[in-house]
């Protein structure tokens, strides 16, 4: 017998800059294993990002990439999808509990603040913070220790076919796949478990709920 859902966990899919591929191969997951932070690697490609540009003066440089930094957990640098509100809202109202697990650093809990969407979540878990970044499993063990309960009680949203589908299914998490803009098409990827809209979303929730 099927265990009833109880959690959701939320993938943020926005990118506060064109990060290039590059510094991301050299220095993946914010740099931890190299000793580096959030806050470190972000400088760090904003640096070779102006550098690019000719700009040369070592305290300009690090002038803009600390304000670049900081600027973008103000909420006027980010768009919330007006889906990702009702989602949000209607998931709360039918009783389950949301979570964060995110390949982002750790400014996400002052962003989602400033966005006025922090307090629909019970739990945070970053890639930076946790040392490991999606499609790594030990990240989606984190949360369903956050979580307290058996895998096949929650549900892993996100845009990523790797990273917010396979990876939480493969610990036995139940996967759905945002898809706005229609560009996935592998064929393992049950229709039920795609979505055009978060609007979509509750109602496949219900259906793991009875």
């Amino acid at each position: 017998m099927r265990a009833p859902l109880r959690w959701v966990l939320w993938d943020v899919k926005d990118t506060l800059l064109k990060v290039y591929q590059s510094y991301s191969r050299r220095y993946p997951n914010y740099g931890i294993s190299q000793g580096l932070n959030g806050q470190a690697w972000w400088t760090g490609v904003v640096r070779d990002t102006l550098s690019l540009c000719r700009v040369q003066d070592p305290a300009l440089l690090n002038t803009v990439a600390n304000n670049l930094y900081h600027n973008f957990c103000n909420a006027e640098n980010w768009e919330v999808f007006p889906d990702s509100v009702r989602a949000l809202e209607r998931c709360s109202s039918l009783g389950l509990k949301l979570g964060v697990v995110s390949n982002f650093d750790s400014r996400l809990e002052a962003i989602l603040h400033s966005c006025g969407l922090l307090s629909h979540f019970s739990f945070l878990i970053t890639s930076e913070e946790a040392g490991v970044a999606k499609p790594s499993l030990a990240i989606f063990d984190q949360a369903l220790h956050n979580c307290g309960t058996a895998a096949d009680c929650v549900a892993h949203v996100g845009d990523h076919y790797v990273n917010d589908y396979l990876s939480p299914r493969s610990v036995g998490i139940h996967g759905f796949l945002l898809d706005r803009q229609n560009k996935h098409n592998q064929a393992d990827v049950l229709l039920e478990h795609r979505l055009g809209s978060l609007d979509e979303l509750p109602s496949r929730l219900l259906q793991l709920m009875d």
